[in-house]
């Protein structure tokens, strides 16, 4: 069976998931890429280094944000959003953004592969002291939801 999600149910796929994608545009391209993110009821929250999504999502801020969840092709949620960017700039909200993206990850297993050699014990990139990422959030305006139950 095939159907809507209600709009509690979009919430919990959007509160249990932690991988999702968002797609940009500026005009020309459109972009699609996955991110990490945080949910905090209202915005999905992530960051990022500057590159072509900060960059096109500065140049036009409405953004789509997708999240699945799946546990196999005939039993499936999906979640897509729509919603604007925000770069969060003040530190204070900053700290608290990080924090709850922390918070949120901290229980999510990385891989070995994921671990960058220059933040294991004693060698620390230089490049890594001094560039800041870029926060935001996805002020979320509407949602939209489908399943599929085997």
């Amino acid at each position: 069976m095939i159907g809507k999600l209600t709009d509690e149910q979009i919430e919990e796929v959007l509160n249990e998931n932690v991988l999702g994608r968002i797609g940009c545009s500026d005009g020309k391209k459109i972009y699609v890429v996955p991110i990490n993110y945080a949910y905090d009821g209202k915005s999905v929250i992530a960051h990022s280094s500057l590159g072509m999504k900060i960059e096109m999502m500065r140049q036009n801020p409405e953004v789509c944000f997708e999240v699945d969840s799946m546990k196999s092709f005939t039993n499936w949620k999906s979640v897509i959003a729509w919603g604007e960017y925000q770069e969060i700039k003040n530190e204070r909200d900053r700290y608290l953004a990080l924090k709850l993206f922390v918070d949120r990850l901290m229980h999510v297993k990385i891989s070995s592969t994921a671990v960058f050699s220059e933040t294991e014990a004693g060698r620390i990139h230089p490049a890594s002291v001094t560039i800041k990422p870029v926060v935001y959030r996805i002020i979320l305006t509407e949602k939209s939801g489908r399943f599929e139950n085997d």
